[in-house]
């Protein structure tokens, strides 16, 4: 699947989260709470939206330069304003990354519109512009396991979500050590280090 960009109105969009994805601020305390304990000068974002995360995430590394992307460019218009001093780019996930290294990755709820394939191989060319033992943090809807069912709604035209073993696998594909936590039962966040080279 190409992800194109997708019609957000960012004066609606925290509401319209808040609404669709049950758990919305919880899965944001826990990505910036992943963050904790990592020396993060340079961070990268994908999927910038209207700078939710980045504000977050900054809050505990104010020194840190942050590189962000989104396909949307009303949505980087909003993030610009509240991220003035941030390099905001719109491009698309399956594009090239910006140039590493980085020592921090950084994504909410962007990755999920991937297919299986495009998740292995954006996990392969992130920890390309990660530095060695650098990390990567990611926030996203998940399948879940076997039984239950999660309260947030799949749109099978816009969302693609995997299972948390499947993405674990692929993350050590690409050269990370990876654990999941589970925020609610389809949502959760991978802690990525990239090993050493």
């Amino acid at each position: 699947m190409v992800v194109s960009e997708w019609a957000w109105d960012p004066d609606t969009y925290l509401a319209e989260m808040a609404a669709e994805v049950p758990g919305y601020d919880e899965l944001q305390e826990a990505v910036v709470a992943a963050t904790g304990g990592i020396r993060a000068t340079r961070v990268l974002e994908l999927g910038t939206g209207t700078g939710e995360t980045a504000l977050r995430v900054r809050a505990l590394h104010p020194e840190a330069g942050w590189v962000g992307i989104d396909a949307s460019e009303h949505m980087l218009a909003r993030a610009r304003e509240r991220l003035p001093d941030a390099d905001l780019r719109r491009q698309r996930l399956e594009d090239e990354l910006p140039s590493g290294p980085f020592d921090l990755v950084v994504s909410v709820l962007a990755v999920h519109h991937l297919d299986a394939a495009g998740k292995r191989e954006l996990f392969s060319r992130v920890a390309r512009v990660v530095e060695a033992g650098g990390h990567f943090i990611l926030g996203d809807v998940v399948v879940p396991p076997a039984g239950p069912e999660g309260p947030i709604y799949i749109d099978c035209e816009m969302d693609e979500p995997d299972s948390v073993e499947d993405q674990l696998a692929w993350l050590g594909e690409a050269g990370f050590e990876a654990e999941a936590s589970s925020v609610r039962v389809d949502l959760a966040v991978f802690r990525c280090r990239l090993s050493g080279r």
